[in-house]
């Protein structure tokens, strides 16, 4: 489905009630509808304001609210109209006494609109006229980023703060730091809402689509299974292309209702009444709450959901049916949907599975299906049971082609519950210990006769045991804890201790959409560290999928005219280059090339992925057999990529891409890559002094083997030594580090000028593309590139870094660096505020923790442009975890040693978290006076914990406590 015909189908549907209950009418301010240009800075897009503004107004209209509009001061642009135009606003008042709405114009508003003040929503760019709102008593107040930051217009009263009203969902609930709640139905979120609620488990995920509704438009079932991929061509705007996706699987979920006179459930075009979604985060539970209405009378329905994190192939859905008014007869259909496509992302819309074959065993519903090309099998079996009801009447079965359901004719009596309980296996022939994938399923169930409470009980118990190692508290911040919370949900939900038991990587959109034909990207860089410092097993495994397809590796070095291993930019089974080599511009109709395939340092976050898996673990078994072949490898590969020129008497690489991902050549040579991309000369020099360390960890009979086994000559160790100290880094003239050689003599871009035109500028690629323009001749970023070294290395171990390599940069250098490149950047993706967070916390903890908040959001709020709905950004959520740790708490691996330099922003009073560490598991808390280090009983060797120059020893069953720097002494490190 095109998106054109994804908003037709949405404006299809109508809302029974307004989109969030409790509020009738909704207030704006003129800032709101017309931003004055003089405000464009970063985030603010006044063009694109007014457009999202205007959509607010009228789909609010649509749905009964009264609206009403207060101009301050002597304006005059779009709202000035705005008083002839009744069908946008009831009321519309001017206030010429000052710029900022008072609480009596706004109280003088709701009056007007005949509302209560607590009916009104109150919507307003303005941190003054928040607070006014909020003390004058308004329901809801909506602050619009851009005059003020999130943070302004949170302390001075609003409620929910967006940087655009597209991203504006007012049914939204935070019910505290573990209860992520939606009110009402809004066709326009409904993708968004599904993902964010969506469950899982590591081994598989399911968006949380309505189980009455079907793939419309609007509703999209999704299952996925880590690591099932299927490889097909497909036709895209005339152009057969080969591509690979993650397979959506039959839905488990299929569950529809029919009583009195109304037609059946999924059948209902007007909205039930009184929706309401609750995630809880801390038990993996989702609970919808919805009132049917009928003639005769109301019926309650509550569905409890979950993804057992006790057992990964288990999946269950209770609905508890009670009639209000009336007793009766009640249809229920349970069963699943085969009829399946891949159409979550619009265009194409692939079809991966083999028609269903279904059976019925013992009360069993089966359905087994086989991915076209890849051959897996996929069995799916369904127990449906009925407690309460007065009398079954009846039950029948019904096999189609593509779905089968058991339809159950049920006896109620008003006011008592029924309960209804599907639970569901879900296996596929890639698993491990199973005779087939049919079998497997069935044994599932045998296994798990329990009721739903039980089974419940044990998949809550498996969550506490996660959220003991991986809950990270904000102290001093409740709204901020809930959207970590989400984010580390959803992390774990993607990713598990039940991930390790198949082949399958990080998918950079986790189990619940199929944005980016669910690859694996570089994210794994930002992920594998929360993981890795909690259960690095699970690390391990991700570690795995790499060395699996080291051969494949090996085979695209070699066809690239090199040596060593070049691992794909994107991955997906077998670990061949997934990468589109071309990409459709909707904006321009054109296609335009697609180089991201030279973002060679894909490799490298994979050999630093291994090195930091040692020095949490010391596992020197590890290192010997598969460590040491990545980062060996991916050096060799980048050894042969590098030239030397006597002229400087440097090594230099060409052809390749940096993170920036905007830049793919010089204007003069587009598509042929760029001369000393620093991030990636830096960290090619940084692999090359690890594996001299790695040389002396394993010195003896394990790097005799390793030697051997891989063929490391005399010659290789000398020509990585020469790599290490002499590999080029451009620079400007004053000092910066330039992102690549060349790079300082680019045009600057206008960047108030794009955003006024075309408001959301993430995209800058496809914007000038369609202008005839291109990327390539401007200073300017999507997303963090030079800035990628100081996350990765910090401050310190970076100048450290580019010492060993002859530059000697002071820490002044490194802020004016960090100052240059975070004018130029786009933040076209949600990696960048993770990263740019990250390293300002060491520089201006205050900016750092405005940028964290933002950061926090991308999901959350679907900053992204709507792209939430194709599944979650995992890297963006996992890195704002790391942030805590790496920037806010300071923690650093220095050998087997724990170093902290904490960089707390003042809106924390402190955090708190937990890690394991070389056998040991400690209780972390950092606050503006203290470190404290609280170790469990365990027999493990002592590990050292550093404070700036002090170095405390910490056995198991014992506690450090160390002062934290003063706030003098930390602006003076700054």
């Amino acid at each position: 489905m095109t998106s054109d015909e994804r908003v037709e189908r949405i404006s299809e549907y109508v809302f029974a009630d307004p989109p969030v209950s409790g509020y009738s009418a909704a207030l704006f301010l003129h800032e709101t509808l017309d931003p004055p240009v003089e405000l464009e800075h970063e985030g603010v897009w006044p063009r694109a304001a007014t457009e999202s503004a205007m959509t607010l107004v009228a789909r609010l209209r649509a749905a009964g609210f009264r609206t009403a509009l207060i101009i301050s001061g002597d304006r005059h642009g779009p709202d000035a109209n705005a008083e002839h135009n009744p069908a946008l606003f009831d009321v519309v008042i001017r206030d010429r006494a000052g710029d900022e709405a008072s609480a009596t114009m706004l109280l003088k508003a709701a009056e007007e609109l005949e509302v209560l003040p607590r009916e009104v929503v109150v919507i307003t760019a303005s941190a003054d006229t928040a607070g006014a709102a909020r003390s004058a008593g308004f329901g809801l107040v909506v602050g619009v980023r851009g005059r003020a930051s999130r943070q302004h217009l949170e302390d001075a009263g609003a409620m929910v703060v967006v940087g655009d009203l597209a991203e504006l969902d007012l049914g939204v609930s935070r019910s505290g730091p573990w209860v992520l709640g939606y009110d009402g139905f809004d066709p326009m979120h409904e993708g968004h809402r599904e993902v964010l609620t969506a469950l899982g488990n590591g081994y598989l995920g399911f968006r949380s689509a309505h189980p009455e509704r079907r793939d419309d438009g609007v509703h999209y079932p999704g299952t996925y299974v880590a690591g099932v991929f299927n490889r097909t061509r497909v036709d895209v705007e005339g152009h057969q292309v080969d591509e690979e996706h993650m397979v959506n699987l039959p839905s488990w979920l299929p569950f529809d209702v029919q009583f009195g006179d109304s037609p059946w459930w999924s059948e209902q075009q007007a909205r039930h009444a009184d929706e309401q979604r609750r995630l809880d985060l801390r038990r993996g539970v989702l609970t919808r709450l919805v009132s049917l209405k009928d003639r005769s009378g109301d019926l309650d329905i509550v569905q409890r959901t979950f993804a057992s994190m006790e057992d990964p192939h288990l999946v269950a859905m209770e609905t508890t049916l009670t009639p209000r008014g009336w007793s009766g007869r009640v249809r229920v259909r349970a069963g699943v949907d085969a009829a399946i496509r891949n159409a979550n992302t619009g265009t194409p819309v692939t079809t991966h599975l083999t028609p269903p074959d279904f059976t019925v065993v013992d009360d069993v519903l089966v359905c087994e299906v086989d991915t076209t090309q890849s051959g897996t099998r996929i069995a799916l079996a369904i127990r449906t049971e009925v407690d309460g009801a007065d009398d079954v009447l009846a039950r029948q079965r019904h096999v189609g082609t593509s779905s089968a359901t058991e339809e159950f004719d049920l006896l109620v009596t008003d006011g008592t519950p029924i309960r209804m309980v599907k639970i569901a296996a879900l296996v596929t022939s890639q698993d491990p210990a199973i005779a087939s994938a049919r079998d497997g399923a069935m044994a599932v169930l045998r296994r798990h006769t329990e009721n739903f409470d039980t089974l419940l009980e044990r998949h809550q118990a498996a969550w506490q045991r996660l959220w003991q190692l991986f809950e990270v508290r904000l102290h001093g911040q409740p709204d901020a804890q809930l959207m970590l919370n989400l984010h580390l949900f959803h992390l774990l939900q993607a990713i598990s201790p039940h991930t390790s038991r198949v082949d399958a990587g990080v998918p950079a959109r986790g189990l619940n959409g199929e944005g980016y034909r669910g690859h694996i990207f570089w994210d794994e860089m930002f992920v594998l560290p929360v993981l890795g410092q909690r259960l690095p097993e699970i690390t391990r495994g991700l570690l795995d999928y790499r060395w699996y397809r080291l051969d494949a590796a090996r085979e695209a070095a070699r066809a690239d005219g090199g040596v060593g291993a070049q691992f794909p930019w994107q991955s997906g089974s077998d670990g061949r280059e997934e990468t589109p080599q071309q990409l459709y511009n909707e904006r321009s109709r054109r296609w335009m090339p697609d180089n991201s395939l030279r973002q060679r340092h894909v490799g490298l976050a994979i050999a630093f992925e291994a090195w930091q898996y040692f020095q949490e673990t010391g596992d020197l078994p590890w290192l010997a057999t598969r460590g040491a072949d990545l980062m060996v490898e991916v050096g060799r590969y980048f050894a042969s990529r590098a030239t030397w020129d006597p002229a400087d008497e440097r090594f230099h690489i060409d052809g390749v891409m940096g993170p920036d991902e905007y830049h793919d050549g010089y204007p003069e040579a587009p598509g042929e890559g760029l001369r000393d991309n620093a991030y990636t000369n830096v960290l090619t020099a940084w692999l090359f002094a690890r594996l001299a360390g790695a040389r002396e960890h394993l010195d003896g009979h394990y790097w005799d083997d390793v030697a051997d086994r891989l063929q490391i000559t005399t010659e290789d160790l000398q020509r990585w030594e020469q790599l290490r100290r002499d590999l080029s880094v451009p620079f400007h003239e004053d000092g910066i580090i330039s992102q690549f050689a060349g790079y300082d003599r680019l045009a600057e871009f206008d960047w108030a000028g794009y955003r006024h035109r075309y408001g959301n500028i993430g995209r800058l690629d496809l914007i000038l593309e369609s202008e005839g323009d291109a990327t390539n001749r401007y200073k300017l970023s999507k997303q963090a590139d030079v800035l990628m070294l100081l996350y990765l290395l910090g401050a310190d171990g970076l100048r450290e870094q580019l010492a060993e390599m002859g530059y000697h940069l002071t820490r002044d250098d490194l802020r004016r660096t960090l100052q240059y490149y975070s004018g130029r950047t786009s933040h076209g993706s949600t990696l960048s505020r993770v990263v740019h967070a990250s390293v300002w916390a060491a520089f201006d903890p205050a900016h750092s923790w405005d940028l964290f908040r933002e950061a926090l959001v991308a999901d959350l709020d679907d900053t992204q442009g709507g792209t939430t709905r194709h599944g979650v950004h995992l890297g963006a959520m996992a890195g704002t975890a790391d942030i805590v740790v790496r920037s806010f708490a300071g923690l650093t691996l220095n050998g087997g040693d724990l170093s902290f330099s904490p960089s707390l922003p003042e809106h924390l009073t402190g955090v708190s978290f937990t890690i394991q560490h070389r056998g040991h598991c400690l209780a972390v808390t950092v606050t503006h006076t203290q470190l404290v280090v609280r170790a469990a009983p365990t027999t493990a060797v002592p590990v050292g914990v550093r404070m700036g120059a002090i170095r405390h020893e910490l056995a198991g069953d014992s506690t450090v406590t160390a002062p934290s720097p003063t706030v003098t002494e930390r602006k003076a490190e700054r």
